[in-house]
């Protein structure tokens, strides 16, 4: 089968290899669509960040090549011995991560801060850039029947929001502020309006992006090239409850915190590629919060039923949809050149 894997910075390769079978345990899906995450970008343009390349992944005891692709959705197509619950034919959405269930956070339950965290093609194992993917059967969630397929491919990047937003403070009435309106900063966007945000104000460079914002319900969309982002967000609410940090650039890391209020909170949701700095008295002095966010854990039902209620709408969020063949150059060169794409979805090959 045709999949595209990482071999190395900028370069992805799509090839001819193996149909993967289930073991036990382990469910065959036929591919349908699969986005490309700002992950996938960094990977491709500062790697290796996730994809182990010297030793095996613990988990996935896999290493690069890689095929790539986790946020992606199919159907089940093979049951491996022993799965129940699932059916051929189900219409199912993937969660990615690879978790070992026994170290201290996985043991409370928290299994998306294993001190091994992996994700299927990232760390390895058979991703959504091919026809079919293989996967341990908990990972597989059955979609409802009012989901699109192309809705399907969004579960994952939108649990990544969700998650962000149910890690933060805020409480219905608050204000925030999103710094960054790539894909995950759009859909923060919208779990904020379903956690009751007063207030929502993004900072985004480019035009289209902030256009989008404010379509899927931003109070303001502020351009950081031409005003100061921190004078006008501070003006507009005296400094806001919470700010997302989603975009992993160092300079945007202290505007954040400096756009909060007194007690305020900066969650920061980006992966990093270096370091970041800011003055620590900024936090010391207002008793300010900085909390981490990775992935999401035990919220990809929500995310479906809020999906079926319009909210991470697909319609309003994918801007492209390519062919495999096309993925380097219309689908990673496109999301570096193009600061109009906003998610562009890789239909699988047959």
């Amino acid at each position: 089968m045709k999949a595209a894997r990482w071999h190395g910075v900028k370069d992805i390769r799509v090839e001819e290899i193996d149909t993967p079978t289930p073991g036990p345990g382990e469910v065959a899906i036929k591919v349908a669509w699969t986005g490309i995450c700002g992950s996938d970008l960094h990977e491709y343009l500062a790697g290796p960040i996730f994809v182990p390349v010297e030793q095996d992944h613990p988990l996935s005891h896999d290493k690069a090549p890689i095929t790539m692709g986790h946020e992606y959705c199919g159907t089940v197509a093979e049951l491996g011995e022993g799965v129940t619950g699932l059916s051929i034919g189900d219409r199912v959405a993937i969660e990615p991560i690879f978790a070992c269930g026994t170290c201290p956070a996985c043991l409370e339950g928290k299994y998306n801060l294993c001190d091994s965290l992996g994700f299927v093609g990232l760390s390895g194992g058979h991703g959504g850039f091919a026809a079919t993917s293989v996967v341990p059967a908990r990972m597989v969630h059955k979609m409802p029947d009012a989901l699109s397929m192309e809705q399907g491919a969004l579960v994952e990047p939108a649990a990544v929001a969700l998650h962000a937003v149910r890690m933060s403070k805020i409480k219905a009435g608050d204000t925030a502020a999103v710094f960054g309106a790539g894909p995950i900063g759009l859909l923060v966007v919208e779990a904020l309006r379903v956690a009751g945000a007063a207030q929502i104000h993004v900072v985004e460079p480019s035009v289209e992006r902030r256009e989008k914002a404010l379509e899927l319900g931003a109070t303001s969309a502020i351009d950081p090239m031409a005003e100061d982002p921190v004078a006008k967000i501070r003006a507009a609410t005296g400094g806001v409850h919470v700010a997302f940090e989603v975009t992993g650039v160092p300079r945007v890391l202290p505007q954040c915190i400096d756009s909060t209020r007194h007690e305020g909170q900066t969650l920061i949701v980006s992966i990093w590629e270096g370091d970041a700095s800011f003055q620590p008295n900024t936090a010391v002095l207002k008793e300010r919060q900085l909390q981490g966010t990775i992935a999401y854990r035990n919220v990809y039902p929500a995310v479906m039923e809020l999906m079926v209620q319009g909210y991470f709408s697909a319609d309003k969020l994918v801007t492209k949809r390519i062919k495999i063949d096309q993925i380097v150059e219309q689908g990673f060169e496109a999301l570096v050149a193009e600061k109009s794409q906003v998610k562009i979805l890789v239909e699988a090959p047959d």
